[in-house]
């Protein structure tokens, strides 16, 4: 009796496909990511989890917006929130939920998106919140009316106001949260919180909700570490349902072009799974030695100043601030960057300031902190 596999004519036998190195072969280089989870260095590096998924999505055909229901509904119940959706990044989920806020479920409004004529097409935004990525809710077609403490926030709300929008990473906020949704639930205005960048830690996924914000934002590939083109919008139902009504795969809507593919979708599902799960106490006594091994071997350096600090929202990882006196170590904190982006292998660190250099942690995979620890200090102690 034959084996199942002799059944498969030798013809239609697939051989492995041999292993390529793809960014060799396009002359795209890598590095070590001592920078942290910018969009331009590609964010971070999906779980394994999340990448069996994606490979396991790949291989069937399922209805897209059955998908979208299903992942929702399970992300919805890991947060604790009303309803969720997967959107094709955190920028995509601020113009989705912004068209929520100014269209609804009203299929006309929906298809003249952006053309705002005889809807609620006022956003109320802070001074002080106004950033490089409130683009994404000008897409919409809306006018940011700018305020300045509660009193301005108060007497901007009008019959036209479709939203309130909330940095949540904002260095200056005159109206503080709480304050913020209750002047909004007082003239039942919706509120949108872009959180984006700030995870972890694990928790703020379901305190903001819980803390009274109807639409949350967050990027699905930074410290969730699902697929970078993933995003995630939580918050009310009706709202959600309504985002969805306004993105792909419906077709004459604003958000047609901001596809979720079934492999992202199921991908950011157990991104979510997984990071709920997280050991945080495990993830930061590794951090912490990272930190330990890099200041060590940089500290060998005389003249050479190191210190670790902890951003107060968004990234709150620890990163090593290093500093030095420049006239005992003759190069400055530039020529220390491009010397470590030049050399090999290629390491990547945070955006600093002129007088320093900044190094995340959280970001190098096994082996690197060492890699890093050694060619700072070759760097430094070449110019002492």
């Amino acid at each position: 009796m034959p084996v199942i596999g002799s059944l498969v004519p030798a013809s239609l036998a697939v051989a492995a496909p041999a292993k390529r190195d793809y960014f060799k072969e396009l002359g795209v280089g890598t590095f070590i990511n001592a920078a942290g989870t910018y969009t331009t260095l590609t964010a971070s590096l999906m779980r394994p989890e999340v990448v069996a998924a994606i490979e396991y999505a790949s291989k069937s055909f399922v209805r897209l917006t059955e998908l979208h229901d299903a992942v929702g509904k399970r992300i919805a119940e890991l947060v604790e929130c009303e309803a969720a959706m997967v959107s094709s990044g955190a920028a995509a989920a601020l113009t989705c939920g912004t068209a929520a806020c100014v269209a609804g479920k009203n299929q006309e409004f929906i298809r003249r998106l952006p053309d705002i004529e005889g809807m609620k097409n006022e956003v109320i935004v802070q001074k002080t919140h106004r950033y490089g990525y409130d683009h994404a809710v000008r897409n919409v077609g809306i006018k940011f009316v700018e305020v300045d403490g509660a009193a301005e926030l108060e007497r901007a709300i009008n019959p036209k106001t479709a939203m309130m929008l909330y940095f949540n990473a904002a260095d200056k906020t005159p109206v503080p949260a709480e304050q913020f949704i209750a002047i909004a639930k007082k003239h039942g205005i919706p509120t949108m919180n872009d959180a984006a960048a700030d995870t972890p830690p694990t928790g703020v996924l379901k305190e903001l909700t819980k803390l009274g914000f109807d639409l949350v934002v967050f990027s699905g590939g930074k410290g969730i570490r699902g697929p970078q083109s993933a995003g995630l919008l939580l918050g009310r139902k009706d709202l959600i349902e309504a985002a969805r009504l306004n993105c792909s795969p419906y077709s004459d809507s604003v958000g047609r072009g901001l596809k979720v593919n079934k492999e992202e979708l199921l991908g950011m599902m157990i991104a979510v799974e997984t990071f709920v799960k997280r050991d945080a106490e495990a993830e930061g006594r590794e951090w912490d030695r990272r930190c330990k091994q890099i200041m060590d071997s940089v500290n060998s350096v005389k003249g050479v100043n190191t210190e670790v600090k902890t951003p107060v929202i968004s990234n709150r990882v620890p990163h090593i601030h290093i500093t030095w006196d420049q006239s005992k170590v003759k190069i400055s904190p530039k020529e220390v960057v491009k010397a470590l982006r030049e050399g090999t292998p290629s390491i990547e660190v945070t955006p600093s300031p002129a007088d320093r250099v900044i190094v995340a942690v959280w970001m190098l995979q096994q082996g690197e902190a060492e890699v890093v620890a050694k060619r700072i200090r070759e760097v430094l102690k070449s110019a002492a």
